[in-house]
């Protein structure tokens, strides 16, 4: 039963599974939009910094599955304390609810998304040699919930983590085709079918970035909050076949992952040991409770890192000021 038990889970990590009839692929609806891609000719966040004077904020939310509901309650917290990001990065589960955020939907309204979404709104278990779920569901859920705005017109910017199949490259996708980009984003590799966007085909994100700090720090964040949902190996059951290939998985994207929380500036980590069904209720709220938890445990910590870092920005600015009216003195009195 145990076992089940934790097969189910596995499935679900990206909080996408269920029960139901089989049934052969179909042919894909014709795309709204154009399809997802990274375009990054036009980067805004330096214009904040020049014409606001205030530091760039990045919210990062890693993926881990069906921890996935916990991002809520950090993005709970910090829209009521009036904290918004300039830009959101997304991989895997947080790619899920970074978009439907980055939308324009308030942290209450996604909260309703999350306690309402039910399984036939995102399963389709398909038959084919590359995996088991299609994901096509999932686009669709996604475009539906963002009323099928691409992701050059969100709200708040957002950015999409991928890793290209054939090449295991990092991809970023912020141009297009929202839940496309999304669904990239959360395939996992041999049960998802990878998403084939063009001529390539994508797979889960965390197999690249499980909690993606450089991809943010690239696009010029003077401030990175990350989230890591991320399994703890110290907390896996290893006594089955199961649990040893879930702690193989655990190890290694917990290892990515480090590496580049090194470079947040917060760290918000939930308590998240006891990882319940994606479409348990009662295991939703949990999860975004601890979400919630976490997050007010580090406010002081995020209005200490804003608040310095403008006090910094203006000083420097005051120096190259002096700086520049120094010079044109010098030039003045020649």
């Amino acid at each position: 039963m145990k076992q089940l038990t934790f097969c189910l889970l596995w499935m679900s990590l990206v909080g996408l599974t269920g029960c139901q009839h089989f049934k052969t692929s179909e042919p894909q609806a014709a795309q709204m939009v154009t399809d997802a891609r990274a375009q990054f000719e036009k980067v805004p966040f330096a214009q904040i910094k020049t014409l606001e004077q205030r530091p760039v904020v990045a919210l990062v939310l890693g993926s881990g599955g069906a921890r996935g509901y916990a991002h809520i309650g950090v993005i709970e917290v910090l829209e009521q304390q009036g904290i918004r990001p300039d830009f959101i990065v997304g991989t895997s589960a947080g790619s899920i609810v970074g978009s439907i955020y980055a939308s324009g939907k308030s942290a209450k309204e996604l909260r309703s998304i999350a306690l309402n979404m039910k399984a036939t709104d995102v399963r389709d278990i398909t038959l084919d040699m590359k995996g088991f779920f299609d994901g096509k569901k999932v686009e669709d859920y996604i475009n539906q919930q963002v009323d099928n705005m691409p992701l050059e017109k969100m709200k708040i910017p957002f950015y999409a983590v991928a890793t290209e199949l054939k090449e295991g490259a990092r991809t970023v996708f912020n141009y297009g085709n929202t839940g496309q980009a999304v669904r990239a984003s959360a395939s996992i590799p041999s049960m998802f079918i990878p998403t084939r966007i063009g001529d390539k085909e994508y797979v889960d994100g965390g197999l690249t970035s499980p909690v993606p700090v450089e991809v943010a720090r690239d696009l010029g964040a003077d401030i990175i909050i990350a989230v890591d949902i991320l399994a703890q190996p110290t907390h896996t059951e290893t006594s089955n076949v199961w649990g040893l290939f879930n702690q193989n998985i655990n190890i290694m994207q917990n290892r990515l992952a480090n590496e580049e929380l090194k470079y947040a500036d917060i760290v918000i980590q939930p308590d998240l040991r006891e990882k319940a069904h994606i479409f348990d209720v009662r295991g939703r709220e949990a999860s975004m409770q601890a979400g919630r938890e976490a997050t007010l445990e580090k406010l002081e910590m995020i209005e200490l890192a804003i608040e310095t870092k403008h006090n910094n920005q203006q000083r420097d600015d005051q120096k190259n000021l002096t700086a520049l009216n120094d010079t044109a003195a010098v030039k003045t009195n020649r």
